[in-house]
């Protein structure tokens, strides 16, 4: 099947890219944005699989090749896509079955979601993770009141048990209270204030990578892509270190899920411009990207993952990330997360004001 003159130059002047597919999803036409998205010419697209061009989806793009006798038309929002030279990007996506004498083709519509939206979206799913931080600080509170009250009267009953078997049961309430007064502090956050100073943060970062790979427990393979060209800015050191060691156990737990995986986690920092956090205009900015070769996030963690106390580990507490982006959110900075099988990227975004370098 091919388009005709008239067709193809109506497809031509779309914004959206669209991939005309055979039975096999190999690519059978393709109009200008779509030969824009993939950064290859028409002659170069055509006959090639749709797998060597999208290497992974959140949507199962192989099954449509299976559903295709069914005819109908299937539409999904906000679709992750990486593409064969490891760019990653978000789409709307509608697939159209065309049935002719030739047989059943595919019609593959992809909108590329704006960068506008993908403003908007961040700042709904930060004000989400907000108001899920104030919950639990709510909660936490709640239930250290009267954990202090059951831990003192254990002790008072302690000191006027005669018996040392007795005395057993008031040690366990102790104990257990003690364990969750430390989850309640966890779950409340870094009680000081950020104490800023001017400080490199390539030398902050080294300290968190020569005290990772002193760690014993992993054979990971760390490697650096620094730019020597960022300038110093005010942080806090210990904060900010916490965070980047948060991150990295992160990965380096996520590798260690996989066995007789060869993990490899990669630290890059770049100079970020025209930097946008929650809705305020940067100038200037630091952006370090750590990089692993894990599994991958699970589709139904990506949205509430720095929400404290989710995991997909089996013994997590699912308060790393969460701290790590409340020690961030102190330096007016943001962590993304692009994620897909084999790959998983922490980018932390840090601003430099312009009167920090004066």
């Amino acid at each position: 099947m091919h388009f005709n003159t008239k067709l193809e130059s109506l497809l031509d002047h779309l914004s959206t890219a669209v991939l005309l597919l055979d039975g096999q999803l190999v690519v059978r036409e393709a109009n200008h944005a779509a030969q824009a998205l993939f950064e290859r010419s028409l002659n170069l697209l055509v006959d090639c699989p749709i797998e060597q061009l999208i290497i992974h989806s959140s949507l199962d793009l192989m099954r449509f090749k299976q559903d295709m006798q069914h005819g109908e038309v299937y539409s999904d929002g906000e679709v992750q896509l990486t593409l064969a030279d490891g760019r990653h990007t978000h789409a709307d996506v509608t697939v159209t079955y065309i049935h002719d004498v030739s047989g059943v083709s595919l019609l593959l519509e992809m909108r590329l979601i704006e960068k506008q939206k993908k403003i908007s979206q961040e700042s709904q799913q930060w004000a989400q993770q907000q108001a899920a931080r104030e919950l639990i600080r709510g909660l936490a509170h709640e239930i250290k009141n009267p954990l202090g009250g059951i831990r003192g009267a254990a002790q008072l009953l302690e000191k006027r048990l005669p018996s040392p078997e007795l005395k057993e049961f008031t040690s366990m309430i102790i104990e257990q209270s003690d364990r969750l007064r430390n989850l309640v502090d966890r779950l409340l956050g870094p009680n000081s204030r950020p104490n800023f100073q001017r400080h490199n943060v390539h030398q902050i970062l080294e300290k968190v990578l020569t005290l990772v790979q002193h760690d014993l427990s992993h054979s990971i393979t760390i490697s650096r892509d620094y730019d020597p060209s960022i300038p110093d800015g005010l942080l806090d050191q210990d904060m900010f270190q916490q965070a980047i060691l948060n991150i990295i156990r992160n990965s380096i737990q996520a590798i260690a899920a996989q066995p007789g995986a060869q993990g490899d986690i990669r630290v890059v920092t770049r100079i970020e411009r025209q930097l946008t956090i929650h809705g305020i205009r940067h100038p200037l900015g630091v952006k370090i990207t750590v990089i692993d070769n894990g599994p991958g996030i699970p589709n139904d963690l990506r949205d509430t993952l720095f929400y404290p106390m989710v995991t997909g580990k089996k013994d997590g507490t699912g308060l790393g990330l969460s701290i790590a982006q409340t020690l961030i959110d102190h330096h007016k900075g943001k962590i993304e997360v692009q994620s897909w099988p084999g790959h998983t990227e922490f980018t932390l975004y840090i601003p430099i004001d312009r009167k920090e370098l004066n």
